[in-house]
């Protein structure tokens, strides 16, 4: 069934739900039918006992007929006719039964002397088979002119039966009519449940085929609802991400671009004869310059693809990794660009588990970024959270200019660059290293100048 429209599935589904909800009625209802209006003959009959003898006791005697018999064949044979009554009949103690019930088998009167001869309580139940019929029939005990008599009364089944068949065949139709009417609202429930998901999957169709520019409006608030909304997010997210792929091979076109039209300029000078950095050596040094500075370009997209990669597919293996040693060495090797800049470095023990050259890395941008805006110091701080347990902060802060609103929001994007930004890469990557290892990375201005901080 799982490959047939999800419609059909659910139309399904409610169609044998109320199906096998009509066939349980079907099995239950008649032998509970059947019990109560069993119960019900008894009832009838012991209250047409009981109204009897009430009307007798009122009168003080029994009516004459019991003792004389029917008045007529037609009064004896009144129990066939009128099966809907109950019928009284009387068993003396010498084993008579009066009116004699001529219609009943010698049998089975004698099997009624019998029983009304062995019984001890004052009102019994009994039922017999008869001719493919059932007779329902109590006996009850009483005395008459110091005499013990015996009260028949009796009901045959035929009324229950009737009931019982017309009661079942009305349930039936009932049920019959319930399918039928169920089964059609439950088509267009189907129908309307599944309509959204056919719109989302032509949405998703056109997000395949990178046509995502239309939205994904869905007007629901349920399961569906949710569902569309976290398409649209995707939808969204997909355009983010093409315009920013367009942006960066926008960037990189021309990032790239700039010191291949040098090289080759100047390459194309010297073949000629010309130096146009006064002499060979400062052409060609130009020229060396200039690859230097593409090399590093390349490299830094690489690395940041690399990361890219990483943060959706496997991860590197984890060392341990003492940040404080990291930084102390990132810090020496670094400070020579600036030797006229005051350093105040305090460096508390943090180990935590990663990759060490990404995180040389990360450090590296960090300290050159803040090299390149400080005016005469550079701050470097590692807290650790005290227990033990790899949490700890990296603090970096130089005493430069402030940066400004507009570039502190898209400070970690690529390509984003500050007042004497080199390519726009550095921050970046240290945000995709911070992210791999579940860290954070920010920016702020602060009233002594610029700080960056890494939260572990």
């Amino acid at each position: 069934m799982k490959n047939k429209p999800l419609f059909v599935q659910i139309w399904l589904v409610i169609a044998g739900i109320t199906t096998g909800i009509a066939l349980l009625l079907l099995i239950v209802v008649p032998p509970f039918l059947h019990s109560f209006f069993t119960r019900e003959i008894y009832s009838t009959i012991e209250d047409a006992q009981n109204s009897l003898f009430a009307e007798s006791r009122l009168q003080g005697r029994f009516d004459d007929r019991w003792l004389t018999g029917p008045n007529s064949t037609l009064e004896r044979d009144q129990v066939q006719q009128n099966i809907r009554t109950v019928r009284h009949a009387l068993i003396t103690d010498q084993g008579l039964v009066v009116p004699t019930l001529q219609a009943m088998p010698a049998e089975f009167r004698q099997q009624l002397v019998a029983q009304a001869a062995l019984q001890t309580e004052p009102v019994q139940r009994y039922v017999r088979q008869l001719n493919g019929k059932t007779v329902y029939y109590i006996i009850r005990i009483e005395t008459f002119a110091g005499k013990k008599l015996y009260v028949l009364s009796y009901m045959w089944d035929a009324y229950r039966n009737k009931l019982v068949r017309e009661l079942s065949t009305r349930l039936l139709l009932i049920m019959g009519l319930i399918m039928l009417f169920s089964w059609i609202p439950a088509l267009a429930l189907a129908k309307y449940l599944s309509r959204p998901l056919v719109k989302l999957e032509g949405h998703m169709k056109r997000i395949a085929g990178r046509k995502w520019t239309e939205p994904v409006d869905v007007d629901r608030k349920d399961e569906i609802g949710r569902l569309a909304q976290s398409i649209e997010e995707t939808r969204q997210q997909l355009v983010r991400r093409d315009e920013a792929q367009q942006t960066l091979l926008q960037h990189i076109s021309h990032e790239l671009k700039t010191p291949v039209m040098v090289i080759r300029s100047y390459a194309q000078s010297i073949k000629d004869g010309l130096f146009p950095k006064d002499d060979l050596r400062q052409s060609v040094e130009v020229i060396d310059q200039e690859a230097e500075r593409l090399e590093k370009r390349i490299r830094s997209l690489l690395y940041l693809t690399k990361l890219d990669y990483l943060a959706t597919h496997s991860k590197p293996a984890q060392e341990p990794v003492a940040l404080e040693r990291l930084a102390e060495e990132a810090v020496s090797r670094l400070r020579w660009r600036r030797p006229e800049l005051v350093w105040d470095v305090r460096l508390a023990p943090l180990v935590i588990r990663g990759n060490r050259d990404q995180w040389m890395v990360a450090l590296e941008n960090l300290l050159d970024n803040q090299i390149r805006y400080a005016k005469s110091a550079v701050s470097v701080t590692i807290e650790a959270s005290g227990d033990g347990d790899g949490r700890g902060t990296i603090t970096i802060a130089n005493d430069g200019p402030p940066i400004d609103e507009e570039t502190l929001a898209g400070l970690f994007e690529p390509f984003r660059k500050g007042r004497r930004g080199e390519f726009g890469l550095g921050l970046a990557i240290v945000q995709r290293i911070a992210a791999l290892h579940g860290a954070s990375v920010s920016a702020a201005n602060t009233e002594k100048g610029v700080e960056f901080r890494i939260r572990i």
